[in-house]
């Protein structure tokens, strides 16, 4: 069999016997690469070591990737502005978070003769969400409800740091050397014409 060390380097054609003495003296395990190839391949490697940094490699990317949750937020014809505010805030925090939403208008009833209604509603919510997320799916009536689909609006990382850095108002300012005044700016003006009580 074909012997390869630790770095992967080839040592040469060995038999079994002299292979295991080879990785027993090192200390390593004797793993077979390539059983299809004549001679078979094997490598003295760290075999616990290998698997633990697989994992580890795994893990890895699995933390790289981003999962797409939709969430859901349901809204009716007849709904009221505090309500349909409250909604919107709902809308713009699931946004935010950075998950896709959902919004279904449901219809009860003859509500469902009306869908200009409810068409009316969504537009709104577009409009009043437009810095947040963008229409992924249009609105569309399927039975007795209408459904569409928001997407968070993409970021530079340039306007996540705006967004992070709070702005300083005048009381959070430090008084820099050229605030405090010198003796030269506290010096008394000089008498205005008139004012002398002589």
């Amino acid at each position: 069999m074909r012997l390869v060390s630790p770095d992967g380097g080839q040592i040469g054609i060995k038999s079994i016997e002299e292979a295991r003495w080879l990785a027993d003296q090192l200390g390593l395990d004797l793993v077979e690469v390539a059983a299809d190839a004549r001679p078979p391949v094997v490598r003295m490697m760290d075999y616990g070591k290998y698997k633990y940094d697989q994992s580890v490699k795994a893990r890895e990317a699995r933390k790289k990737q981003t999962r797409t949750v939709i969430k859901e937020v349901q809204f009716r014809p007849k709904i009221g502005d505090a309500d349909f505010e409250v909604k919107r805030k709902r809308v713009v925090r699931f946004l935010d978070e950075g998950d896709k939403v959902k919004v279904t208008m449901r219809f009860r009833g003859r509500e469902v003769t009306h869908p200009e209604i409810g068409r009316g509603i969504l537009e709104r919510l577009i409009d009043s969400v437009g810095d947040h997320g963008v229409v992924e799916t249009r609105a569309r009536l399927e039975g007795r409800q209408m459904t569409m689909v928001l997407a968070p609006v993409k970021r530079t990382q340039h306007d996540e740091r705006q967004t992070t850095e709070e702005p300083k108002t005048e009381d959070d300012k430090q008084p820099n050397a050229s605030d405090v005044p010198t003796t030269s700016d506290t010096a008394e003006a000089p008498p205005v014409a008139g004012d002398d009580a002589e």
